[in-house]
């Protein structure tokens, strides 16, 4: 039996503990292996003190050796990851061979920067900001806390990470 691999990706600092503990234990409950990745090696930590040790910078990966990425809210995200070229890229690649890629909190406006929400459904956090990205970039918002377009998932907020984690789970598995 081929173990799933999922990729999450954290800033590395100011991330939405929740939205990166919760779904991780979903995954793991499920028996996916998970990678944890973010701009820099090290320790990453969360707004509500919480920490994760970052296996690889998101520079060094290849949507080939992954199932699905999810990436974490919080502050942090906006910072560094809205506007990384390099995780747009790892995101595009991923897209393209059918795989699963997923945001929580104000993270969907990564997938919306890297072009991949053009005419797709798809919620957010309801920040000002992430909400004119959305926006800007074609994404069809809407009110719901956990939504999927194809292989596209969304979440937007700390209350429904469990329920975003479960989202990702489903399309992997289709």
């Amino acid at each position: 039996m081929t173990t799933h691999k999922i990729l999450m990706i954290v800033a590395p600092e100011r991330f939405r503990d929740e939205e990166f503990f919760e779904p991780r234990a979903v995954f793991e409950k499920n028996g996916y292996a998970v990678t944890v990745g973010s701009t820099r090696l090290g320790t990453a930590t969360g707004v509500m003190g919480g920490s994760v040790d970052a296996d690889v910078i998101i520079d060094d990966v290849s949507a080939d050796d992954f199932d699905a990425i999810a990436i974490s809210g919080g502050g942090g995200s906006k910072a560094f990851l809205w506007d990384n070229p390099k995780l747009h890229a790892l995101l595009n690649d991923a897209f393209s061979k059918g795989k699963v890629v997923s945001a929580i909190c104000i993270s969907p406006v990564v997938l919306a920067k890297a072009g991949l929400l053009k005419g797709k459904a798809a919620s957010v956090f309801p920040a000002d900001d992430a909400i004119d990205e959305m926006k800007k970039a074609g994404a069809d918002l809407k009110s719901e806390a956990v939504v999927t377009d194809g292989k596209i998932v969304t979440g937007n907020g700390p209350e429904c990470a469990a329920e975003f984690g479960e989202a990702v789970l489903k399309m992997i598995e289709q």
